[in-house]
């Protein structure tokens, strides 16, 4: 691995575990034991890593996230579980890059630019939970009004911006596995009142999964 590349790996490993406003450029290069120019000599200053590391945080969940509303994630009642493990796709890409929400607010004060565009991702994904929803309408898996989809999906896309600050405040600690299941299982829990009896098996073989990885962890 090249030095710069591996200078944005230590970053976004630091950034992740102990905070972004409490990690310098000399913690990176004593992480790595390499000396301050040298890092200097990559990136002038933190700013540059975090708009380098917010560039491949954009870059990849953008794509993910037009995919539903690209095309639907599912092709008639027996496929519909694939809207659900797309969740976790997304989930699981996000909490890559967890450090930018757990200060979110603090950072996108900080970084205009960021700003900006971590809006136009929030959204995406309005828009790909939007076409989901949709979607399960179409294929008459869950029957709710243009009303109701607009007020759920503004829900989901709250819950999906702010599950990992959340979390991190209650459940300090927790095996990542936990918090992506029990962030997706959440995601489900408010689409589950608008689901058939044929769904909800699904969704009940979700909560049982999650139960079952809690009694592991204890």
């Amino acid at each position: 691995m090249k030095t710069r590349d591996r200078i944005l790996h230590t970053s976004l490993k630091l950034f992740n575990e102990e905070g972004e406003e409490h990690t310098t450029t000399i913690d990176i290069a004593n992480e790595m034991d390499i000396s301050p120019g040298n890092l200097y000599y990559h990136f002038k200053g933190k700013d540059e890593l975090i708009a380098e590391l917010f560039n491949q945080y954009e870059l990849a969940l953008s794509s993910t996230l037009t995919a539903p509303i690209e095309s639907p994630l599912s092709a008639g009642q027996g496929n519909i579980e694939d809207n659900w493990y797309y969740l976790y796709v997304v989930m699981e890409e996000m909490y890559q890059y967890r450090f930018l929400y757990h200060n979110l607010d603090n950072l996108l004060q900080r970084y205009q630019d960021i700003r900006r565009r971590f809006k136009r991702l929030i959204q995406l994904k309005r828009a790909a939970l939007y076409a989901i929803c949709q979607a399960l309408i179409e294929e008459s898996v869950i029957e709710v009004s243009e009303q109701q989809v607009l007020g759920l999906v503004d829900n989901m896309t709250l819950n999906l911006t702010f599950w990992f600050s959340y979390d991190s405040l209650l459940q300090e600690g927790r095996e990542p596995a936990i918090t992506i299941h029990q962030g997706v299982l959440q995601l489900l829990t408010m689409v589950a009142p608008y689901l058939g009896n044929d769904q909800l098996g699904f969704y009940r073989d979700c909560e049982a999964i999650y139960h079952t990885m809690l009694e592991q962890e204890a």
